[in-house]
């Protein structure tokens, strides 16, 4: 039995998780939920899965969950510093971090320091601080197992290769719903159209960020990390049916790909039972569903969030949290109709040249550095 804690339990890499643990109930039992507004959904979820501990992240909805869970054994909590609880409980051996946004940085580093093992579903946390993370589950002796279908992949084919040297990996982007399109189209798309994503069924920011390609720069960043690599051994390329999920090329030439079915439960439930591959009930890949599978280039002078997120890449210290802060803001401000699709990347770009650069930043670093940009990011929506 392995004991699970998922930060996030109310977003859609959450209770696709749910529904992993409550198809495999021997192997798996809940610990610790987390939501931040969702409390009607993280009620229900609470009572039927019987957690140790809950964490509603907006503290007016305290009560109405602390009254709702009465007469259970289940401690109930609100607010940034209780995720860092839930995050380090006893009891845990794992904590899924699903948490959307940077606001995962805390409770994963607490996590770390407890010596829970990481399943790792919020990518800005290595984009942010990838070094401080990545340095600290060194320290403890914790792993982190990315739960991103595109960092799965890639885990999954390393599986076995320890004493191998990559030559050069290639995360694939199924494009999103603008594949194709010209920047003349894009400045006049709108929220609807951009939240029609052709493969994949996701939250609406991480939908926002496909269709910009932010989400495949994000990921670029997220990789550098994970799997120790230098930025010219990562590429991009766009394959629309979502099959193959991420390929690694080795210095020999051979190449190994991870492929299946576009399921966000299939990493989940490998996170879960790794090291062990574990049946499940899925549905199964066919070959005679998908006669062809396409690739091409990634255009990254129309998807300009793409260049921008390599371009922080390669300057390296606090501008991949300067451009997850920014991109944070502009989503925000897109999906509230008060900046257009090509004005989010403008806005990035601008607080990357005009936010100080700190080439070895510490964790007050990062932290300051990420309030400093969004108050800038805001203040450029405005204007």
């Amino acid at each position: 039995m392995k004991n699970i804690s998922i930060l996030g339990a109310t977003g859609s890499i959450g209770t696709q998780a749910l529904e992993v643990i409550e198809a495999n109930p021997e192997l798996y039992k809940v610990t610790a939920l987390s939501a931040q507004s969702n409390a009607d959904l993280l009620i229900h979820q609470a009572l039927k899965f019987k957690p140790l501990m809950v964490v509603i992240g907006d503290e007016y909805q305290y009560l109405a969950v602390k009254t709702a869970l009465d007469g259970t054994a289940i401690k109930v909590l609100a607010g940034e510093a209780a995720l860092c609880e839930a995050a380090s409980l006893p009891e845990t051996d794992l904590v899924l971090t699903a948490i959307v946004g940077s606001v995962g940085l805390k409770p994963t580093i607490a996590a770390i320091e407890a010596k829970k093992d990481i399943a790792l579903a919020n990518k800005e946390t290595l984009v942010v601080a990838g070094d401080l993370i990545t340095g600290l589950a060194k320290q403890y002796g914790v792993r982190i197992i990315p739960v991103d279908s595109e960092h799965s992949a890639i885990f999954q084919c390393l599986v076995g290769e320890a004493v191998n040297t990559i030559e050069k990996i290639y995360l694939t982007a199924s494009g999103g719903p603008f594949r194709g399109k010209e920047r003349d189209f894009l400045a006049n798309v709108t929220k609807a159209e951009a939240l029609k994503h052709p493969n994949w069924v996701m939250g609406a920011k991480i939908t926002i960020d496909s269709a910009s390609l932010m989400n495949k720069g994000l990921e670029v960043i997220e990789a550098k990390w994970l799997f120790d690599l230098e930025v010219e051994q990562i590429d991009v390329i766009v394959h629309p049916q979502s099959i193959i999920h991420s390929l690694v090329q080795f210095n020999d030439g051979s190449m190994k790909a991870q492929m299946g079915l576009p399921d966000m439960k299939l990493p989940i439930h490998y996170a879960f039972a790794y090291p062990e591959r574990i049946s499940s009930n899925f549905k199964r890949f066919n070959f005679m569903d998908y006669p062809e599978l396409t690739f091409s280039q990634a255009d990254r002078s129309t998807f300009r969030n793409l260049d921008l997120a390599f371009e922080a890449l390669r300057r390296a210290g606090n501008m991949p949290c300067i451009i997850n802060a920014a991109n944070e803001v502009v989503v925000n401000a897109f999906l509230q109709n008060q900046i257009g699709f090509l004005e989010m990347s403008d806005i990035i770009a601008q607080c990357m040249s005009d936010i100080s650069f700190i080439a070895r930043p510490t964790l007050n670093n990062y932290l300051e550095t990420d309030q400093h940009t969004r108050i800038f990011a805001r203040e450029l929506v405005t204007k």
